[in-house]
């Protein structure tokens, strides 16, 4: 009965600091290269656009991107004139 005890508390007991680092040490390579392996296995998941798809959408933003550069553009003039008009006055 004694016995039982003993090794129920042995059992609850926390790891040394250096079995810790033992075991962090060793399962370094594993807790490093887990993430890759989840990552690769979602990748092979993923429903990858087609080519024509691809052109179309890259096309798309890249015609965006100009638009929004000109809306800039001119809100940028048009600020830059009227703090202009505005020293003048």
């Amino acid at each position: 009965m004694a016995d039982e005890k003993n090794v129920q508390v042995k059992k609850n007991e926390k790891p040394s600091f250096g079995t810790r680092c033992v075991n962090f040490f060793k399962n370094l390579p594993a807790n490093v290269a887990r993430p890759f392996r989840n990552m690769w296995h979602e990748l092979k998941k993923v429903t990858w656009p087609s080519k024509k798809d691809l052109i179309n959408y890259t096309l798309l933003v890249l015609a965006f991107i100009v638009f929004m550069g000109v809306v800039i553009g001119l809100l940028d003039l048009g600020a830059s004139e009227l703090v202009k008009a505005l020293i003048n006055i």
